[in-house]
């Protein structure tokens, strides 16, 4: 095998190897550097793909590696992240500090059903683990940068960290279809998975003025995003029934 069949996996250890770095900085008390991580985390996982495709590299290996990186990254990282936010913010919670774990769990699940449902080549079923870690990541980097704002507060009581991780645990595995946010060539634009996609790319960009008018922390967009990005998957189901 060439060298050239080795990069997609190399790519894809750099994405396990930023999620575990994550980790170890969450439990140093280094949330802000947690978050980047896992954005860098992110473009691995975009990367290999794309390299795979490009050279045709394509392995049962990179299949599985992939799936294993995915779970430390985009499962174990935001999970650890929204536990030690809310045991920071609200250490009288007590148990309830590890009800996000739950989410190491059921990333796992949506893991393994991705990998064996053949229904998901193009889009998806249930929030894809990226997704869901980007709306815990971004959420943790914000509310430690903003001591001050209305997430901050919500985080600091008993209540506000579980529930939200308890409806992502829920999106993970639930049976809603999602559009896959890649646009490939030779797609329709006259089908609602497309306009989805474009009014996607118009959330980007509203989000982006929304934060700079307002002098938020960056980590807004990201949050914004993916929250509308949900909103909309929901709402596409409830229209097109």
């Amino acid at each position: 095998m060439s060298l050239a069949k080795h990069i997609p996996n190399t790519i894809t250890s750099m994405n396990l190897l930023c999620g575990v770095l994550g980790v170890t900085f969450v439990f140093s008390g280094r949330t802000d550097i947690a978050f980047p991580l896992m954005l860098a985390a992110a473009v691995f996982d975009f990367l290999d793909g794309m390299s795979a495709r490009a050279l045709n590299a394509y392995s049962a290996i990179g299949k599985e590696l992939d799936s294993l990186a995915d779970l430390i990254s985009f499962g174990l990282l935001p999970a650890v992240m929204l536990h030690k936010v809310m045991a920071d913010k609200s250490p009288e919670a007590g148990i309830l500090c590890y009800v996000p774990l739950i989410l190491t769990v059921f990333s796992a699940l949506r893991l393994a059903k991705f990998n064996t449902d053949e229904r998901q080549t193009e889009n998806f079923i249930g929030l894809a683990t990226p997704a869901c870690a980007m709306i815990c990541g971004s959420l943790s980097y914000y509310i430690l940068h903003d001591p001050d704002s209305f997430l901050t507060r919500w985080a600091s009581g008993p209540v506000f960290i579980p529930l939200l991780s308890a409806i992502l645990c829920a999106l993970l595995v639930c049976e809603v279809p999602m559009f896959s946010m890649k646009i490939k060539k030779g797609i329709q634009k006259d089908t609602p998975i497309y306009r989805l996609r474009v009014c996607m790319m118009g959330t980007v960009v509203v989000s982006v003025i929304l934060v700079w008018l307002l002098g938020l922390n960056w980590s807004m967009i990201i949050l914004l995003i993916f929250v509308v990005y949900v909103i909309m998957n929901f709402i596409n189901v409830l229209t097109t029934k």
